[in-house]
């Protein structure tokens, strides 16, 4: 029995050192697998702190991005904007009708307030994930590689520890793709919704003068002829107000688009991006060897 579990120790030991691609039995081999490892460690620590940490944490290396972000939160100011003036605006229609409309953009406008906050954030974060990556998480999974190195003849320590180094990576590497990749993503979409857009402005814009200049000839025809402007009032008051309903559609498809562009397409990249390397690190190779058996004596 204990000639067995030796055996079966020496067959997991060896089916160890085969999961990472090789057969360290040979002390020779051994050495140079393990001093070829903590060069490359050093070599990949050195280039991520120096080079593409001070590369990637630099302003002036995502300029296009930033220059996508900055048309981004123009038109989310002026979403802001043109929902703010339509609010004062319709507010201005006789009676109660255009109320709900007006205290509905009006919360429109705190809502695009959280979409330009989520754009600032995309912004900061550009650097600052750069940053934790390359000067961080890298430098940081390559000194574990060396504890690794220096732990090599404890299998079981050796390969929690690259487990760790490589998921630490890995993460890295997934943080600071987030930004640019889902900026990239909301690019296609925006391009699609970008006359949507556009249109809601106009007609926005169109809707507040409509509404002003109403309320202005209204004044005038009251003082001229008060008989005429209250016999037109209700027409003229549910054109309004029709328009005043289709901005406020046309508020809400935008303020969607600028949610899904800005806050949610940045969380599902990320949570890909988390799967992927769930993935890549769940890949086990696991070789198989008869068990072993019982034999009775005759």
């Amino acid at each position: 029995m204990e000639r067995k579990s030796t055996d079966l120790a020496e067959v997991r030991e060896q089916d160890e050192r085969l999961a990472y691609g090789q057969d360290f039995s040979q002390p020779q081999n051994e050495g140079r697998t393990r001093i070829a490892l903590a060069v490359l460690a050093v070599v990949v620590a050195l280039v991520s702190f120096f080079v593409l940490g001070s590369f990637f944490t630099n302003p002036d290396t995502f300029k296009g991005v930033m220059e996508t972000l900055d048309q981004k939160k123009s038109s989310v100011m002026s979403l802001m904007g043109a929902s703010t003036g339509s609010s004062a605006a319709i507010s201005l229609l006789p009676g109660d009708a255009g109320t709900p409309i007006a205290e509905k953009l009006v919360d429109l406008s705190s809502d695009f307030l959280i979409v330009l906050a989520a754009i600032y954030l995309e912004k900061y974060l550009l650097t600052i994930l750069g940053f934790a990556a390359f000067k961080v998480l890298v430098p940081v999974s390559c000194a574990l590689l060396l504890l690794a190195v220096v732990a090599w003849r404890q299998p079981q320590a050796r390969a929690v520890i690259l487990r760790i180094a490589m998921k630490m990576a890995l993460f890295g590497l997934a943080a600071f793709l987030v930004v640019p990749v889902s900026v990239k993503v909301s690019s296609m979409i925006e391009g699609t919704y970008e006359a949507s857009i556009n249109a809601t402005l106009e007609a926005a814009e169109q809707t507040t003068e409509a509404i002003e200049q109403s309320a202005e000839e209204g004044d005038s025809k009251d003082a001229n002829n008060p008989l005429a402007f209250l016999l037109n009032m209700p027409d003229e008051l549910n054109k309004l107000t029709k328009s005043a309903q289709d901005s406020l559609s046309n508020f809400i498809e935008a303020l969607a688009v600028m949610i899904v562009t800005s806050c949610i397409i940045p969380i599902l990249v990320l949570v890909f991006f988390l799967w992927l390397a769930k993935m890549i690190l769940g890949i086990n190779v696991d070789i198989p060897y008869p068990p072993l058996r019982h034999h009775r004596r005759h």
